[in-house]
């Protein structure tokens, strides 16, 4: 006997699955950075000083103590001296803002957080950024420079390879940076025009003849 049911269609196969695809993470804040023990010292030392000053007294010092040692960030140590320091003194700097000088200088120095993409002006001023101490947003910082009569001088620890790709006109720049080809690099790029931009790393100490 023929089977009265009519003849099943076939079952289109599964649609196939994509592989989910990950956009690039965000970059953190300077501030969400993870601290580290010797951050928490350089703040616990400024309430040691202030505690010996009397700007703090013994309760205020344990518990501002209490949540150095607390602190998982940066932006969160950072917190806890902005009333005791101006913002130039303060023993941690997160904040991203570029640096500018007209007709001056300006200096940024300690530790700092050096984001991904900085920009740094100087026109007729001289404007220093020192980098022995700071932190590195990533392992590649542009550094966008706009320097007109005046003069950028960048200060960085040795093992960082500088580059500098920044247009000149009737200006220089100079590199006395010794080239690391493994370490962390920053690139500078913008314009000089009748200044200079140099980069070097700090001197060292002169040993002394009568030291035993």
């Amino acid at each position: 006997m023929d089977d009265p049911r009519p003849p099943a269609t076939p079952s289109a196969p599964p649609p196939a699955r994509r592989p989910a695809v990950r956009g690039n993470a965000p970059e953190p804040r300077p501030g969400d950075l993870r601290a580290g023990d010797s951050d928490r010292e350089r703040v616990a030392a400024v309430l040691g000083d202030a505690l010996a000053d009397g700007r703090l007294d013994h309760d205020e010092h344990e518990e501002r103590l209490e949540a150095v040692y607390r602190a998982r960030t940066l932006g969160e140590l950072a917190a806890i001296t902005t009333d005791l320091l101006p913002p130039e003194a303060q023993p941690l700097r997160t904040d991203a803002r570029p640096v500018t000088a007209f007709f001056g200088s300006e200096k940024r120095s300690g530790r700092w957080v050096v984001p991904t993409r900085f920009s740094a002006t100087a026109v007729c001023a001289n404007v220093t950024l020192d980098l022995c101490e700071a932190l590195l947003q990533s392992s590649h910082v542009t550094l966008q420079v706009t320097v007109i009569g005046g003069t950028l001088t960048l200060v960085v620890p040795e093992g960082v390879r500088i580059e500098m790709p920044a247009s000149i006109f009737l200006g220089g720049k100079r590199n006395q940076v010794r080239p690391s080809p493994d370490g962390p690099v920053i690139e500078i790029t913008g314009l000089v025009s009748m200044g200079s931009v140099i980069a070097k790393s700090p001197k060292r100490p002169r040993r002394s003849w009568f030291r035993r």
